[in-house]
Order: structure tokens, then sequence, then C-alpha cells
């Protein structure tokens, strides 16, 4: 088996991606895998590290308003579809999967013009504006939500959930928060803004850690990458605490996530079916800069089930964050109901389930 696979730009593209070919890999130990991503994108650093081909290329992405820049985005798709045209042929791939983000554009649309049997899965409930492209020439769409369904030819589209969440819903996790300079036997939340974190929430939990300090529970801050030395730089005069812990990124979130009292996060897809998949109760904080406002529909579908609470980045403080906080951290009987709601959520058979299998001749 030959896999090329591309999607770029977060980890709700990547990580799904990453599902996929660890499964290939666990059916196949001999299946040969290139994984094409962007350069900027932070796939560049997270799938070599995991000992997979990658290939990148420079591609970006259309600016909604009126732009010169997106004259040089057409030049540069353009020229990825070259690009990767030349790495199919080389590659030979028996499939192309695409997971997301603009550089699986020009990946899966290469591949479809070389006639090369190609598949794209839907993460969210709103379709992107890369799939919704991809749509008419691929020949497979893979979906996660139901509502996804309706927005795609219907001939193309199979219903097959989500593979991060059972990829994590399987993980036996020996993670020690000792690792981090925390104790094992404390309740702990984790609070992280995305795979390269979020600017609001970052400013918000600086203005929180004092009072996080006193707290008796543990936290765990994810800043993001890019994010991490201002933010310390900020916080270098707080005093420090030993129930609090700062790092820049988590590459490992599979094992950590089961290891969490709580979440704090956005309510992306992924993160969602993460969460439901290992019943982890949380706080989601919807990013309000992404298309049709789907994370907060995707919030709201476990505040609708008591398996989440929801703050609007424009209502986010120290205040409203701290006092959310502490009102799951602080109850056994509540984080216990919200885990079991999340739990449930993920498991109930319903339409969206209700797996299929992606067959293509």
């Amino acid at each position: 088996m030959r896999l090329m696979v591309s999607g770029g730009g977060t980890g709700g593209h990547i990580y799904p991606a990453l599902a996929v070919i660890n499964e290939l890999k666990r059916q196949d130990p001999d299946a040969e895998v290139l994984y094409v991503g962007s350069h900027r994108g932070i796939e560049s650093t997270i799938v070599p590290k995991q000992g997979i081909a990658f290939e990148a290329m420079t591609i970006q992405g259309f600016k909604r308003s009126l732009s010169l820049e997106n004259f040089k985005t057409v030049y540069l798709f353009l020229k990825a579809v070259h690009e990767a045209k030349k790495l199919v042929r080389q590659f030979k791939p028996d499939v192309v999967l695409g997971t997301g983000g603009y550089v699986s554009g020009a990946v899966l649309y290469a591949a479809a013009k070389l006639h090369v049997p190609t598949v794209i899965h839907e993460q969210n409930s709103v379709v992107g504006m890369t799939n919704k492209f991809l749509s008419r020439y691929v020949d497979k769409i893979a979906i996660n939500f139901e509502a996804a369904r309706s927005q795609f030819p219907e001939n193309k589209v199979v219903m097959t959930g989500n593979p991060r969440a059972q990829e994590v819903a399987n993980i036996e996790s020996h993670f020690s928060l000792t690792t981090l300079g925390l104790k094992d036997d404390v309740p702990t939340v984790l609070v992280v803004g995305g795979s390269q974190g979020a600017l609001k929430l970052n400013q918000v939990m600086v203005e929180s850690l004092t009072t996080l300090a006193k707290r008796p529970y543990q936290v765990v801050f994810v800043t993001g990458p890019k994010r991490y030395d201002s933010v310390m730089a900020k916080v270098a005069a707080t005093e420090e605490s030993d129930n609090i812990s700062i790092q820049s990124y988590i590459s490992n979130m599979p094992e950590v996530l089961p290891k969490m009292a709580g979440v704090v996060g956005r309510s992306g897809a992924t993160t969602l079916a993460e969460l439901t998949a290992l019943g982890v109760p949380s706080i989601l904080i919807p990013s309000p800069y992404v298309t049709a406002d789907h994370q907060t529909k995707n919030a709201q579908s476990l505040v609708k089930a008591n398996a989440a609470l929801m703050i609007r980045e424009s209502d986010l403080t120290a205040t409203t964050l701290t006092a959310a906080i502490d009102q799951l951290m602080t109850d056994d009987n509540t984080r216990a109901a919200m885990a079991a709601a999340a739990k449930k959520t993920w498991q109930t058979p319903r339409s969206d389930r209700d797996v299929g299998v992606i067959k293509i001749s």
C-alpha cells in the first residue's frame, strides 16, 4: 500500500491524518506513506518527528477582502499543483488522502487530475473552503457530522466519524505528571488554545495565574510554540507556584488527556472528538475566527448534553475564566457527571456515529 497524505495549518487537520497513518501502519507495517504539507504550517515540525516521510511546499490562503495578495495566492496555488503532480508521479500512490488546509487543495487537485484515487476527510459540520472546492474532483468524501452531508455531492459521501477519536479511545496511557513538574495524585486542568495557542486565552491566563496559584488543583497551561516566549516574559515577575506548569507545546496529547480532570480549550471538531472519546469534562471557548462560527455550534452540542461549560471569547476575562475553572475543578460530583455525559455523547448510537467503509474501485 502506498498512501500520500496532505493536511496542514492546524492540529485539527493534522491529527486525523496521523491517526489514519498509524492505523494503516498497524495493519500493514510495510505500507509506504508520504505526507505533503506546507513550509509554514506546524505539520512541518509535527510530522517528521513521527518518522513519516515529509515534503513541503509554499502556499497561502485567500484574503476575504480585495487584496493584491490574492494574485500571489493564485500563483502559489498553481505552482504548488505543478509540484504536487511531480510528487504524485514520483511516489505513485495507490490513494491520496486530504484532511484540510490550503496545501491539501493543491495536492488533491493534482492527484485527481492525474486520475489517482482521492479521498478527503471533513471534520466539521460546516464545510471548509478547501474541501468544498475539492468535492467536485475527488472520488470519496468522509464526514464526521451528518450536517456536512448536504454540503457535498451525495453519491460521494461516507460517514466515517473522526479517526482521531478512535485512536485516543484505544490508548493506554502511562503518562506521569511528574514529567511536567506536577503531582500525579492532584486533580489537574489542562488549558490550551489549540496547537498554535490562542492570543486572548493566553492573555487572560497570564492575568489569572496569581489566583490559580492559590487553588487546591493543578494547572497545565500550554501557550503554543510561537507565543511561549512572550507569555514567559509577562509571567517572569509572577510568584512561582508548584501547582502550575507552563508549556509551549505538548506533542503526546493522547497520552496526556486521560490524566486530566478537566480541559479548557477551543471547540474544533478534533478536540471534541478527543474529549468525548475519553470522557473528559471541559470549558469550551469557541474560536470566533472560523467559518460560519462552527466552533460555537460544536460547543453548544456538548453544553446541551451537560458535558461542557462554554465561555464566548467576547466574555472571556480573568474573572469569568477562574470562576468557570473553580466550578469544574472544586466539585468532584460535577466533574464526574460531566465526564459521563461527554463519554455518552460519543457512545450514543445515532446516524452520525454509524461508521461506514470507503470503497474505491
